[in-house]
């Protein structure tokens, strides 16, 4: 194991010297969690632009904000080394006075068409690129004409299935260089990261493999909603043609511990709309109740809440502000634990022979959770196979909400688990830390935005009733 090197002179990591060095159109750099892969892209980035005059467009999936792109990584990196005096940076932008280098940051869902006709573009780097698709990508590599342009593909591997690990990886093109580094290859852990590393191998060592080796897992079929089904979903209202309508709600998931967040998912109908996620302490319960009952007086919407341990409050304090403000903002309880609803009705609408809810689910949550996985591979067989359904039956995000990747990998990580009766239950909280998954709070959040309430009836006018 490599011992820390000392980090009061800044460098590079040594071990991918010659990845850097070495003529190349595309540089696939991959591995598993803290193998410096992103700090190295950045600082090298850093290198050349002092030295050369080069345009860099750095580009991830989802970016509807400049703090979600690798803008605070290459701040960091140029304090680092001590450069500041030498680069202009603006809220949007980063430019090396000296050489006239630029970094550009784009978000490849909303700007593809856009990044198609920018010009004399050297270097495209792409971060998070395990959920770049091959629709993207052919419009990407044309678009760097220059001689000596090329792209830096980063990212962890997430399934075998994926684009860009097929692509790069298991099926290498021509001047291509790709590099799988690890912790291992890392001078400048910290002795707490490689205990927690250690310790992880110790416990499980298949998640070690896969979260610090960048081993990708085989398949998802051990999840509920399967991760293409959730990127297809993006904009399924446009493709489909769809103009929502209908009810308006947000999911409101309360932080339950000191390192949990809070976090509200607004939907309409079947678009999800926003979302928002912020720290809270538990004695901050108002203060986030203020902020979700402010939305939803704003989006003129109900709100769904999770009403389980510090939750359990919200009740009262939505009853207060509703007082304060003599509006009557519907608010409902989500007990995840609670009872199953229509338990004699089947599972499946469209299927009398499938299972009943109250024999397949062993409480709301998983029945919430379940119902929703349907609409998404619903949603996913309307966008990429042309299957009809109805529009209640479908489910759509919107491109223009926060947090996009993280509610993709949150929606797609918890698995299927069943109870002593053999009744389907969701990944506990519990179990998802044992592999070293925060609480899903964007994902549970939307889950309350769209779980079902039963036969609860949309009122005609705004506020005609209160909490039920």
């Amino acid at each position: 194991m490599l011992k820390p090197l000392p980090t009061s002179t800044p460098t590079l990591n040594p071990a991918l010297k010659s990845f850097w060095i070495e003529p190349a159109r595309n540089r696939v750099l991959y591995g598993g969690r803290s193998s410096s892969k992103s700090w190295d892209a950045a600082g090298f980035a850093i290198f050349l632009s002092i030295n050369y005059k080069i345009r860099f467009l750095c580009v991830r999936q989802f970016q509807n904000k400049i703090a979600e792109s690798v803008y605070t990584l290459l701040k960091i990196q140029i304090d680092r080394f001590g450069l500041r005096d030498q680069f202009k940076i603006t809220e949007n932008s980063i430019k090396h006075i000296g050489t006239g280098s630029e970094f550009l940051f784009y978000g490849l869902w909303r700007h593809i068409d856009e990044i198609k006709s920018l010009e004399a573009i050297d270097v495209c780097w792409i971060e998070e690129a395990h959920n770049l698709t091959k629709e993207q990508w052919d419009i990407l590599e044309p678009t760097l004409r220059g001689e000596a342009s090329q792209f830096w593909i980063v990212f962890n591997p997430r399934l075998v299935t994926d684009f860009v690990y097929k692509r790069f990886v298991t099926n290498t093109p021509p001047k291509t260089i790709k590099r799988k580094i690890n912790y291992d290859e890392n001078p400048f852990l910290s002795q707490t990261i490689l205990d927690v590393i250690a310790a992880k191998k110790a416990e499980d060592e298949d998640e070690y493999s896969h979260i610090y080796l960048g081993e990708p897992d085989q398949d998802d079929d051990a999840v509920i909603i399967k991760r293409s089904w959730v990127t297809a979903a993006i904009d399924a209202h446009k493709k489909l043609g769809i103009e929502p309508s209908g009810r308006k709600r947000v999911g409101f998931d309360l932080a339950d511990d000191g390192a949990d967040k809070c976090a509200t998912v607004a939907s309409y109908g079947i678009l999800a709309t926003g979302i928002d996620q912020w720290k809270a302490k538990e004695d901050e319960l108002l203060k986030s109740a203020g902020r979700v009952h402010a939305l939803a007086l704003r989006l003129r919407a109900e709100i769904d809440y999770d009403s389980i341990g510090v939750g359990a409050f919200a009740g009262s304090h939505f009853k207060e502000l509703n007082a304060k403000a003599s509006v009557q903002i519907p608010y409902f309880r989500f007990n995840a634990g609670g009872e199953v609803l229509n338990k004699n009705k089947p599972m499946d609408p469209n299927d009398e022979k499938s299972a009943k809810n109250g024999d397949h689910y062993a409480n709301l949550k998983a029945q919430s959770w379940w119902e929703i996985s349907r609409r998404f591979r619903n949603t996913f067989n309307a966008v990429t196979k042309g299957q009809k359904f109805d529009e209640d039956d479908l489910i759509s995000i919107s491109s223009d909400c926060d947090h996009l990747d993280a509610l993709i990998d949150e929606l797609s990580t918890p698995r299927k688990d069943y109870d002593n009766r053999g009744k389907s239950k969701v990944e506990s909280k519990k179990d998802l830390a044992k592999r070293e998954i925060a609480s899903p709070n964007i994902a549970d959040a939307f889950i309350m935005a769209f779980a079902p309430r039963g036969d609860v009836p949309l009122p005609a006018l705004f506020g005609t009733y209160g909490n039920r």
